[in-house]
């Protein structure tokens, strides 16, 4: 009987170990988001970050939940809320933040800024900053995928002020239609634009409102890696084995204003404050590592880390040149 129970044991070692490194590998990416994002508002608090500046503090599970149960190949697309996106696919902090402050050495040479960069080695597609206009571009991704006969999924992620969007429910009408692999991810952070979402929207489950058109949908902790990364996997395996799209309504929250410019008055600083102390997705993942016998050390590493990384891309950005002037006149159109 020891001698039969002992490969189940070793077993259950090696899965504690994997889910161990795949929880601390999730904590180091939300953490170099949440760093990334609080040195990018001190930047534009300098005044060296112009323009529209949405940051993804407080969201980061969402992200690197989803980012976590999909393959290589698979596609990005997402609104204006971006930075988080980009860093969890695997951009460079470096050229994230040289673009966010307009340089040369940015994703997009400088001239995209905050909400329009893009990274085709990573099958990230954007950052777009037309509320809801990329649910339909991921969509057309997805399309793209069945038309080649591949096997890759797209992520389409919109927040709850763009669920009511036209473009969203013709998006779910054609994925319906024509059995497309996208998951659409409602990342509901609560508040539009300063409006929470029961003033804003008759539905009051937003997973449900893919259900005219037959996709399912299920509504996640959005504060929980976990949580995300488990719904994640059945959305994702559902759409590559060709059942069509799925969404979820990712249920999460913002720490900051819509944008930089909103002094968000619209909510109590006491239900801030309970979500950053009772909820935090960071500390939330730290606790359960600090049960797998991760040791400070590690955590300690883990920041120190993430702060060079962070301040290597700040201090590269201030440094890296704006673009040229000929630049102006540069993918602007394409010939076919």
């Amino acid at each position: 009987m020891a001698l039969a129970a002992e490969p189940k044991r070793r077993g259950k070692v090696k899965d504690k170990m994997a889910d161990r490194d795949a929880l601390l590998k999730a904590y180091r990416t939300m953490l170099l988001i949440r760093r990334f994002e609080e040195k990018a508002g001190q930047l534009y608090g300098m005044g060296l970050i112009g323009g529209f500046c949405h940051l993804y503090i407080g969201q980061e599970a969402v992200v690197v939940g989803m980012q976590s149960a999909i393959s290589d190949g698979d596609q990005v697309i997402t609104s204006y809320r971006d930075h988080g996106h980009m860093l969890a696919t695997g951009m460079e902090a470096r050229g994230v933040m040289a673009e966010l402050t307009g340089r040369s050495g940015g994703y997009s040479r400088g001239k995209g800024g905050s909400m329009h960069m893009f990274s085709k080695e990573k099958n990230f597609f954007g950052g777009h900053g037309i509320v809801g206009a990329q649910v339909s571009l991921g969509t057309g991704l997805a399309f793209s995928n069945m038309y080649r006969g591949n096997d890759r999924v797209s992520l389409t992620y919109f927040g709850e002020g763009a669920s009511n969007q036209g473009q969203v429910y013709e998006s779910f009408n054609l994925a319906a239609l024509m059995k497309l692999p996208v998951v659409f991810v409602i990342e509901n952070n609560k508040y539009g634009m300063g409006t929470s979402v029961e003033r804003s929207s008759a539905s009051h489950d937003l997973s449900k409102n893919g259900a005219p058109w037959g996709i399912p949908g299920i509504q996640v902790d959005g504060m929980d890696v976990l949580a995300v990364k488990e719904a994640a996997e059945q959305a994702v395996a559902a759409c590559r084995a060709g059942k069509g799209p799925y969404l979820l309504e990712v249920k999460t929250y913002r720490y900051r204003g819509h944008s930089m410019s909103d002094p968000a008055k619209y909510r109590t600083r006491e239900e801030v404050q309970m979500m950053r102390t009772q909820h935090d997705c960071i500390e939330n993942a730290r606790h359960r590592l600090e049960a797998l016998d991760i040791e400070e050390k590690a955590f300690k590493a883990i920041d120190d880390e993430i702060k060079a990384i962070v301040q290597d891309a700040a201090d590269f950005a201030q440094t890296s040149p704006e673009p040229e002037l000929s630049e102006l006149y540069t993918d602007v159109m394409l010939e076919g």
